[in-house]
């Protein structure tokens, strides 16, 4: 099925551009029940095939898991797709540039047009809020619900200490958002180096960029790549 093809494709292209590494996930909610999703077994995304793929209940429990181990953190995928029914993907990533904007208090702003949706800033989900002492995992539904909440109707939503979840109306959208967001991190860093006067967006181009963000030329580039590794993979 396409759509799986597209979840595998997914894992690699967020991995080959370094928004995760061995760690982190991307999901996508079933096309035809809204009430399940398919994300990888606990594996290393540059690593995932078709076969890798499994199904879940919005309840993160699997519907066959035939012995595969799930990542711990599925529950991040499964209380935002309970919550946001306009979600159709969802990306959890160990974005290192974004980390420390989630520790320090300074907020992101949108002031790249490819990652506008920022806009005047991100929620920051603080664990401690919810369990002190953790392991900072999103790893059972009380965390889940907590991070949902936080995340409420924006785009994506930092993770204190931890990384980032992103979401899209579609994989590409995930995906794409999850990139520019690494990307737009690096260069507020370095804008905040250069000078302290810094021209972010303003709401009406907040407004007007963000629609055309669906990273439709990108995303076939991206994906045909991916998969052509994932095929070479296989043959190895």
């Amino acid at each position: 099925m396409e759509f799986l093809e597209d979840l595998v494709a997914a894992n690699r292209i967020l991995a080959e551009h370094g928004v995760i590494d061995a760690y982190g996930h991307v999901s996508i909610r079933s096309p035809d029940n809204p009430n399940r999703y398919y994300l990888a077994r606990s594996l290393a995304p540059q690593r995932v095939q078709l076969e890798d793929i499994l199904e879940y209940h919005l309840d993160s429990n699997p519907v066959d898991p035939q012995g595969r181990e799930s990542v711990r953190e599925r529950f991040i995928h499964g209380e935002i797709y309970r919550a946001r029914p306009d979600v159709m993907s969802v990306v959890h990533n160990h974005s290192p540039s974004v980390i420390p904007f989630s520790v320090t208090g300074v907020p992101m702003k949108a002031l790249f047009h490819m990652a506008s949706f920022i806009g005047d800033g991100l929620p920051n989900f603080e664990i401690r809020k919810v369990k002190k002492g953790s392991d900072l995992l999103v790893s059972d539904p009380k965390l889940g619900k907590a991070l949902a909440k936080t995340l409420g109707k924006s785009p994506a939503a930092l993770m204190r200490g931890h990384g980032a979840a992103v979401t899209g109306e579609n994989i590409q959208r995930s995906v794409g958002r999850s990139i520019y967001l690494e990307m737009s991190a690096i260069m507020q860093m370095q804008a905040m180096a250069m000078s302290k006067k810094i021209t972010f967006f303003d709401a009406a181009e907040v407004k007007a960029s963000s629609p055309v963000q669906d990273y439709k030329r990108a995303w076939p580039l991206w994906r045909d790549k991916a998969l052509a590794q994932a095929r070479a993979d296989r043959k190895k």
